[in-house]
């Protein structure tokens, strides 16, 4: 039943909607299953087998029903019974899934552990769609640590491969990749060519959470364009999917978009009714990168709010307690900067020009466009303190 209902998933279009309900319906059965094979595996070869098949079978349901700590649990089964018979194929598969699962929990450098060994076995195996795919995870790691250009050396790799042997749905998802990262480096035209030829593969093949996908970054490009309107006609169309199809990261996502949005239109208690929504569903499914954005998202909606720089304080200080924690150096920064902001208007200068220099050492680093001009504002502030103390 999970690969027949995983199966309607890949068709695409309207096969999505029919692929969910099948799976809702049959899911109590499908543990059942699932659970006996993990007793069985370790003295029947068969069982192993299921056992490995389980986590395999409807990929795409199981990443939007599961909880990663579910991911996790029914991944490690899998590999202990594929690592007991022999089967180096569906051992590379298995890591690489544990490490989506660990990105997801905000723990990029774990994934990186397995992302590596999966590409090691699908070089050995000569499977070169695995070796696409763990290319393409690993730069996906490598973005969350902040560090773009290394990612975007390991999604032209998977482009390359994805076109080679003819992956559409691969091919999409490494240009989407390669948006996010220009995006990062401050590009976001070069980011808006990227996720149009995105969105156009999704369509093309019907794949719902992929438009979704390309619709939410495509707003995030305009947003960053200062086009907010527009950016809203695509964040509610991405809505509108992810809900359909029970997307509960994608919906996270797309609701701190809007509310970005919004806050962006004067609208911040609009903004913080959408970041509460985002909060809420970040720390439901364990998604602790979600619910630093979320913290931050809200910060920066109470610095807009007249005498509420304490409460921004606060959410400024968990958003950067959570980005150090998951190694995840982007947010990071921009917490650094945005806390800093909040102690400047408050009085504390020299905590908060440290906070702020955090930002353009990393920008520096990435070689971002708008780092000397953090780099001027800094320097701005600190000719400030200086005056303060002659």
């Amino acid at each position: 039943m999970l690969w027949g209902a995983g199966n309607l998933y890949v068709t695409g279009s309207e096969f999505v909607l029919l692929s969910l309900r099948l799976f809702n319906m049959e899911w109590s059965n499908i543990q059942e299953g699932q659970v006996w094979a993990a007793r069985h595996f370790l003295e029947d070869e068969e069982a192993a087998r299921i056992c490995s098949g389980y986590p395999d079978a409807g990929a795409f349901l199981l990443d939007l029903r599961q909880h990663p700590r579910d991911q996790i649990r029914w991944r490690e089964l899998a590999l202990a019974a594929v690592r007991r018979w022999k089967d180096r194929g569906a051992e590379g598969r298995h890591l690489g899934n544990l490490g989506n699962a660990y990105r997801h929990l905000g723990e990029p450098r774990r994934a990186i552990e397995f992302y590596e060994q999966q590409l090691g076995i699908s070089r050995e195996t000569g499977d070169r769609g695995d070796e696409g795919n763990a290319l393409g995870s690993l730069g996906l790691a490598y973005a969350a640590l902040g560090e773009p250009r290394r990612a975007i050396e390991l999604y032209e790799q998977q482009l390359v491969i994805t076109r080679k042997i003819g992956d559409r749905r691969g091919e999409g998802n490494a240009l989407g990749s390669l948006g996010l990262a220009y995006a990062a480096l401050g590009e976001p035209r070069r980011a808006i060519e990227l996720y149009e030829q995105w969105l156009a593969i999704t369509r093309e093949i019907g794949d719902r959470r992929g438009e979704g996908q390309a619709l939410g970054n495509l707003g995030d490009a305009y947003l960053t364009l200062s086009e907010s309107c527009r950016a809203i006609e695509f964040y509610d169309q991405d809505l509108a999917i992810v809900r359909e199809i029970g997307d509960r990261r994608g919906e996270s996502a797309v609701l701190g978009s809007l509310g970005l949005a919004y806050k962006n239109l004067g609208k911040p208690r609009r903004a913080i009714e959408l970041y509460e929504q985002q909060l809420t569903i970040a720390r439901e499914i364990g998604d602790r990168r979600s619910e630093g954005q979320a913290l931050g998202n809200l910060g920066n909606a109470y610095v807009a709010l007249p005498g509420d720089f304490d409460r921004a304080i606060e959410l400024y200080e968990q958003q950067l307690t959570i980005a150090h924690e998951i190694g995840d150096r982007r947010s990071e920064a921009i917490a650094s900067w945005n806390l800093g902001f909040a102690l400047e208007k408050g009085g504390d200068l020299v905590r908060a020009a440290a906070l702020k220099q955090f930002l353009v050492d990393y920008e520096r680093e990435i070689d971002h466009p708008d780092a000397e001009k953090h780099a001027a504002d800094v320097a701005a502030l600190r000719a400030r303190i200086a005056e303060q103390k002659s």
